[in-house]
């Protein structure tokens, strides 16, 4: 048995039978139902589309990501992978769809043509046009971050503020007065990320709390400008003798930084950050962090997806990630000057 069989007897094309089992194009209820009764009549052997046929679903999930254009972080690329793998072991299939800048277009499709049952995002905003677009179509989804008003949403996410706080507190505690945080980059700070502004929530309130001295510094998402922040530091900012950070990626430049000025981790600098657990240890010395579980992160996103497609009517959940800081080896007591 095949398409062709299939779309002769139930009197359409080749193609609407494919659209009808795969999703990608809208089609009539009728001319799904009676391409579904074909199927019933022949005894087509039950498979992944046919089942997803006869639910009405496409055992699709759509997993929206930041654009080409921007290069994933290592925690976003865990975040993708731990997403496909829960989703196989629920035997539905993942769809990866860029979003911002010239990919608006990927997204609508996935929005409006039937190609997915439900949708993760990703790289939430405060303010989202993402979410509202979801909410208007009536499309379910969960994030993996949270956007300013988050009570009626279904969202898995870490609490930034918490961490940094914690992280600040730490420092504090070590007798550190002039500590510096190191966010996201300037871009995605001015456009409402979340994790962003949180961090920056949480440092600012720490300090204050501590009446510690804080400088913050905003720096892209690479190695260059990891670096460049510590010169900045250094230039504007001897003073500072501590930094929490939770730009992983720019954790390696911050670590030659640190070198090339000769300060010698934590004798003469702490580092403490919030950062997936491999960044943490390849740092040198292993750093001082509160490990971000993204392999657990990405799974309850899934299991939280999976629940709203089985119960439409059910409470939004809501899932928030505030791990304890690691202590390891880049925090120590504040150098005597």
């Amino acid at each position: 048995m095949n398409i062709g069989e299939i779309a002769r007897r139930a009197g359409v094309s080749r193609s609407t039978v494919s659209y009808t089992l795969t999703g990608k194009r809208r089609v009539s209820e009728e001319t799904r139902r009676r391409i579904q009764a074909v199927i019933d009549e022949l005894g087509y052997r039950p498979n992944a589309s046919a089942r997803a046929l006869k639910e009405g679903r496409t055992r699709t999930l759509g997993l929206v990501i930041p654009p080409a254009s921007q290069r994933l972080t290592e925690m976003q690329l865990a975040f993708v992978a731990s997403i496909v793998e829960a989703a196989a072991r629920a035997d539905f299939d993942v769809l990866l769809s860029p979003s911002g800048g010239d990919h608006e277009r990927s997204f609508e499709r996935v929005v409006t043509g039937r190609r997915v049952d439900g949708v993760i995002l990703m790289e939430i905003r405060l303010e989202d046009d993402r979410v509202t677009r979801l909410q208007k179509v009536g499309l379910p989804f969960v994030t993996i971050g949270r956007t300013r008003d988050a009570e009626h949403m279904w969202c898995v996410d870490i609490d930034y503020a918490t961490l940094v706080s914690r992280c600040v507190h730490h420092l504090a505690d070590l007798g550190h007065r002039n500590i510096a945080l190191v966010n996201r980059s300037t871009e995605l700070v001015a456009a409402g990320y979340g994790p962003g502004h949180r961090a920056l929530t949480g440092f600012t309130d720490a300090v204050a709390e501590r009446n510690v001295t804080g400088v913050d510094i905003c720096c892209a998402d690479d190695a260059p400008a990891g670096e460049a922040c510590v010169e900045q530091l250094r230039d504007g900012h001897r003073e500072v003798t501590a930094l929490v950070t939770v730009n992983e990626a720019a954790l390696p430049g911050i670590q030659r930084g640190l070198e090339r000025a000769g300060l010698r981790v934590p004798r003469d600098f702490s580092v403490a950050g919030v950062a997936a657990r491999h960044w943490a240890e390849d740092f040198r010395p292993p750093m001082t962090a509160v490990d971000v579980p993204t392999h657990d992160m990405g799974a309850q996103a899934v299991e939280l997806l999976l629940e709203r497609l089985a119960n439409p009517q059910a409470h939004p959940r809501h899932i928030l990630h505030a791990p304890p800081v690691s202590l390891r080896a880049t925090t120590g007591p504040a150098p005597t000057r």
